[in-house]
Order: C-alpha cells, then structure tokens, then sequence
C-alpha cells in the first residue's frame, strides 16, 4: 500500500555520521582524562544525547551536570554537521522522488533539533521536510515509540499509512511494534544487525541507490 507519510532518522539513514558520533564519544571521554568504555557508548545507542550524558555522567563520575556533558559533546558534534557530514549516495533523489509524489516527509532523530537544521540545510535538503523533530523534546528515546507517534500526528497521519526510515535495530523494532511499516537501510556502524533487521522490515535497502527501491516507490 502507498505511504502518504514518511519519517525519517538521519544519522546513519540520511546521513553517514554514525562513524563520527561513536569517535566523538571516545574523544570527549579521553580529553577529560578517562579511560574509554565502549560497553558504555554500547548501552547509550538508544537514548538522547542528554540521557547518554547522564550515563557518562555516573559512569565516569563525572563533576558536570549531564545538561553540561551534552552541551559540549553537541558542540564538538556541530563542527562536524556544519563542515563534513555527508549526504548518502542517493539519497536526494529519493527525497525528490517521494516529495514528486505528495509525500509528506520529516526528520525524527536522537540528535538535537538545531544540529539537524544545520546539518541538513548545508545538504541542501532541509526544504523536503516538513519540520524536524528530537527524541529529546518528547522526552524519551527511540526505544520507545514516541517520537515516531509524535512525528506522524504532525504530519497528519497515522501509523498505518506512514513509513519510518531507520538503519539500527532497536529503533526498527520500536516503529514496527508501533504499527508503522519500516523501511531499512544498510549502515556500516549496524553491520552485525543486518539479518535482524532483514527479518524486521518491510523493505531493506542495501543503499539509497538499491535497484529494488524505484519499484517499492511506485507500489
């Protein structure tokens, strides 16, 4: 059935900066004198920045509030969407496409609202969406379906005719179980994942630019 709606995540959907996330971690965490845990970066795939900060926060024993841990890890992050983040292959034309078509398109992510406006209007794409929208302004992340229940009553729409674009697991799951359809799509930092979410969407895309794509467009 045709979608009149589509959500989409950015990082690691749109954009290919999941990379860059995970070494900015790694970075912060080392610059104030720790020894970095990846099992700690592990288990803050599926929150805000703001509550990842919190666990970074406890973790390290940190003396700053996780306001001002995600403050600075945003800040370093803003060089970055402003300078070198880039568009995935293909993926303009998909928004091209769906937009021809009278989809009504938006962004939901973990990242804060300001870095996505800024991110996506140096893309070149910030016009296809309607509005962007944080996990962290409906207070809970994307293992919860929130953001995504939040993201389609703006659109205008409902579950059952709203497409959500992801590429890690856990958040695929989270729109499923919510009653979206889910559109995958292949990211090298979810790699381990991929027959997981083979199994859990409706469509999987290797990339933007995968042949079975056009067709699903037009189904």
């Amino acid at each position: 059935m045709k979608k009149n709606f589509a959500i989409f995540d950015m990082d690691g959907t749109l954009t290919d900066s999941m990379g860059v996330w995970n070494q900015l971690a790694e970075e912060y965490i080392t610059g104030l004198g720790y020894v970095y845990s990846p099992q700690v970066m592990e288990s803050t795939a599926h929150l805000t920045v703001l509550d990842s900060a919190a666990i970074f926060v406890e973790h390290y024993r940190l003396s700053k509030t996780p306001e001002q841990v995600a403050r600075e890890i945003n800040a370093l992050m803003e060089a970055h969407y402003r300078t070198d983040i880039p568009l995935k292959p293909g993926a303009r034309t998909v928004l091209e496409r769906l937009a021809a078509a009278g989809v009504k398109m938006c962004v939901a992510s973990s990242t804060s609202p300001e870095l996505l406006d800024i991110c996506l209007r140096r893309l070149g794409v910030r016009d296809f969406f309607q509005f962007l929208l944080s996990a962290e302004e409906v207070g809970a992340g994307k293992d919860r379906p929130d953001v995504y229940l939040e993201a389609a009553r703006r659109l205008g729409g409902t579950p059952e005719n709203t497409m959500v674009f992801e590429d890690v697991i856990f958040a695929a799951r989270t729109a499923k179980s919510a009653g979206f359809q889910v559109a995958a799509i292949y990211d090298t930092s979810s790699a381990a994942d991929q027959e997981a979410l083979r199994g859990v969407a409706d469509c999987y895309l290797t990339g933007w630019e995968d042949p079975a794509l056009p067709g699903w467009l037009e189904g």
